[in-house]
Formats: C-alpha cells, sequence, structure tokens
C-alpha cells in the first residue's frame, strides 16, 4: 500500500506507567518508626517527582508496569480497524495516545487528518457548559469554522435526542445523556478519523443499535474508523482489518476474520484457580469444535453432599442468561459416585453459542443444599462458529444458533391432497 493512503502509522510504540505499592513486614504489622521512615521516604521521592516533573506514585516501592510494548502498524485512509483483546491488553491506552490525551513512553505515531474521539464519559466536554456551548467547543477543537459545525447542528441534536436539554449544563445530564451527545456530536462532525472505545457499553441497547448504524454510514462514506469493542459481531459486520492485543503487545493484523479468529483460539480456555482451602480448586471453560466444555477440578467431597449436582449458566455481557444446565431437574448422572478429588465436566454440543463473549456462573451442591456458587466466574470468547459469508449481529439472531430443519412440499402434491376425494384413500 503506497504511504499516501496512509493516515495512522504506529511505530515501536510503547507506554510505561509506575505504580506505587505500600510495602509491610512480613509478619504484616508495621511498628509506629516503621510508618513514619515510610512516610518520610515517600514524601520525599514525590517532592523529587514535582521538582524533575515526573509521575507522582503514591507508595514507599515503586514499580513500573508496560501497558503498551513495540507496538508497530499502519491504518489506511478509508479503513475500518477493529481493535481486540482481553481486559488490560492495552486497547483503551493506544486509543488514548492516538487521540493525543497521553503521549507514548517511546516509538513515535504520525497521523494525517482531523481525529475524533470518544473514550470515556464526557470526554472533551467542558462540565459548566451547556450542551450547546460544548458541541461548538468539540468543532473547534477538531478545527471545524463555526459554520460547519452550524451545518451539523441540527443532525447532532436530533441523534442525541436532548432538545430539552441543550441549554443545560452539561454536568447536570445523565451519563446516558453524555454518552449521546458525545457520540453524536463525534459522529457528526466532520473529522477524517474516527476513534471510539466500549463506552457505547454504557447505553442502552436501543442506542446501541443506532450507534451502531451510525458508524457504518460513516464507514460506508470513507473515513476511517477506529473500534474497540467486545461484541464480535459487530466487528464482523463493520470492520475490514482488525489487530489482536495481549498484555501489551501486538500479537497479530490482518483481516477482520482472521483476527477475530486468532482471538478466540487465545481465549478458547479460560480458567480460574481458587486457594486451598476451597474445595472447589479451579474452573475452566473451552471450547472443542462446536463443543463448550466447562470444568471443575475439587477436593475433599467425602461426607458434604449426598448427591453431587454441578451445574451452570452462561450470559451474555448485558447479563441475560443464554443456556445453562442443572442435573437435578433431568435426575441425569446422580447415581454416578464421585470420587473424593476429581474433575467433573459439563460438554454442551447443541446449540451452538454465535460469536460474542460470555459470561459463566457455576453452582456444586446437592438436592438440600449448594456448598459452592460463583457468579460470573470466567469470561470467553466465540469467534467463526457459523461458516458463512454472512454474518448477522446478535440482536437479530440471537446468541445461539439452533439445530433446525425444513421441509418443503411440491404445488402439485398439496393440490393432490388436497382434491383427493374420501374413495381415492
Amino acid at each position: 500500500m503506497p504511504d499516501g493512503d496512509v493516515v495512522i502509522r504506529v511505530e515501536n510504540v510503547a507506554k510505561r506507567y509506575q505504580v506505587g505499592h505500600i510495602s509491610t513486614r512480613r509478619n504484616g504489622h508495621d511498628t509506629l518508626r516503621d510508618a513514619i521512615v515510610r512516610s518520610t521516604k515517600n514524601f520525599a521521592r514525590k517532592t523529587m517527582d514535582v521538582v524533575y516533573g515526573r509521575q507522582i506514585v503514591e507508595g514507599d516501592a515503586v514499580e513500573d508496569f508496560w501497558a503498551l510494548n513495540d507496538v508497530s502498524f499502519d491504518v489506511t485512509r478509508g479503513e475500518v480497524l477493529g481493535i481486540v483483546g482481553a481486559n488490560g491488553a492495552g486497547k483503551s491506552t493506544l486509543l488514548k495516545i492516538l487521540s493525543r490525551v497521553t503521549e507514548p513512553t517511546k516509538g513515535r505515531i504520525m497521523i494525517s487528518g482531523r481525529v475524533a474521539s470518544l473514550l470515556e464519559v464526557g470526554t472533551g466536554f467542558h462540565p459548566e457548559l451547556s450542551g450547546r456551548e460544548n458541541v461548538f467547543l468539540n468543532g473547534a477543537i477538531l478545527g471545524m469554522t463555526r459554520s460547519e459545525i452550524r451545518a451539523q447542528f441540527d443532525g447532532i441534536v436530533a441523534f442525541a435526542a436532548v432538545e430539552r436539554f441543550l441549554d443545560t449544563p452539561v454536568k447536570r445530564y445523565s451519563t446516558g445523556m453524555q454518552v449521546r451527545l458525545a457520540f453524536a456530536v463525534a459522529a457528526h462532525l466532520r473529522s477524517e478519523i474516527l476513534i471510539v472505545d466500549e463506552v457505547l457499553a454504557v447505553g442502552d441497547g436501543e442506542f446501541q443499535k443506532k450507534c451502531l448504524g451510525k458508524m457504518g454510514d460513516v464507514a460506508r462514506s470513507g473515513r476511517t474508523v477506529l473500534l474497540v469493542s467486545h461484541n464480535l459481531g459487530s466487528l464482523r459486520s463493520l470492520c475490514s482489518h482488525g489487530i489482536l492485543l495481549s498484555e501489551g503487545r501486538l500479537i497479530t493484523a490482518g483481516s477482520i476474520s482472521s483476527v477475530l479468529k486468532a482471538y478466540s483460539a487465545k481465549n478458547q480456555l479460560s480458567s480460574r484457580v481458587y486457594p486451598q482451602e476451597s474445595i472447589v480448586r479451579r474452573v475452566a471453560v473451552y471450547q472443542d469444535m462446536n463443543k463448550i466444555v466447562l470444568e471443575l477440578e475439587y477436593s475433599e467431597l467425602r461426607g458434604k453432599l449426598t448427591i453431587p449436582g454441578f451445574g451452570f449458566v452462561i450470559h451474555d455481557t448485558d447479563g441475560r442468561p443464554i443456556l445453562g444446565h442443572n442435573p437435578m431437574l433431568e435426575g441425569k448422572n446422580l447415581d454416578t459416585p464421585w470420587p473424593n478429588e476429581g474433575i467433573v465436566r459439563a460438554i454442551v454440543s447443541s446449540p451452538t453459542l454465535l460469536d460474542g463473549v460470555y459470561i459463566v456462573s457455576v453452582f456444586l451442591g446437592d438436592p438440600y443444599s449448594t456448598i459452592f456458587r460463583d457468579p460470573n466466574c470466567l469470561a470467553f470468547s466465540i469467534s467463526g462458529a457459523v461458516d458463512s459469508l454472512y454474518q448477522l449481529p446478535p440482536e437479530q439472531v440471537g446468541s445461539v444458533y439452533p439445530e433446525c430443519r425444513y421441509e418443503f412440499i411440491p404445488l402439485e402434491v398439496r393440490n393432490e391432497a388436497v382434491n383427493a376425494s374420501p374413495s381415492d384413500s
């Protein structure tokens, strides 16, 4: 791709933060002398940080944390780039650097064009100014003239649905109102590059649908879009390319289909380990072909349950239960003896979960009591569940792919059946 088509170039970008810790004695108890010495050292270090213009960190021990490390990629004009990765992968940090909210510790970024960003609720808004004044303020920050802003003003207000509160200070807006107005401003003002973080997740379902439709319009208009979302179906339908981040590093870049498959493969095994004193040692979920396997490892079960049962519920990211199972409901496997220590598995072969992120809740118990319960203990992602040229968003088809068969009756056969007399049968 010629350099003239590149509007964003990220070269070996890294971002370091310093994390402070308060150290204590090994037995967990400090003397008064320890506290005074620690406070004195902490004050002296923070004073030097102020003098040299460094980040001020609370605590007497400081640790370097690299939120991004040696990240490089290009974005071309008119491209819609999806950025995926687990929580803490560095996605939001990358968008803040691209939006010039913070500077990289290392590397450089070259951007050609005006950037409109929606990173957090209220980003770019002055709380004391009204909604009307903030629209013009945001446009001015983007380098737009007053006439250019006025030409888009009615569309912004209509999309955000804040007509009644247009002259009210933004600090009095609800979170939903702030998000609606912020997205409307970012999407309607004519910047060449639009950057949107997962902040849209705080809106209701109808608003999210409206925003996704608008981002589709923005993408088709030839503007460059960078989008972070855990809604894999939306990323697949909106984005042409993607990048996968993990622990601050770029894992892969390419077509959105290949990136989502890599993301799903990397996250298809999700597990949680519990303290030694817990009767449940580990819970895991992984994908085996189109099967979802949930696994619970336990110990010291003898005498605690009469008829052990392992149950689960899989939710979507909005907390709606998608599917689940409780062996007590069917009486299955209740007569199977459980060893005192071991692993029990639940294998879900149908229906198939469609692309998305899901949350798992588990419990261990018997008909009389529950001895272990952990709601929302794991999260996992699915990508490429249905191999099709057409990827519909979950709100159009739901989150599971059911077994379904169709039958067709030729018209002549139906007519013969209708016209047949009793003597013909």
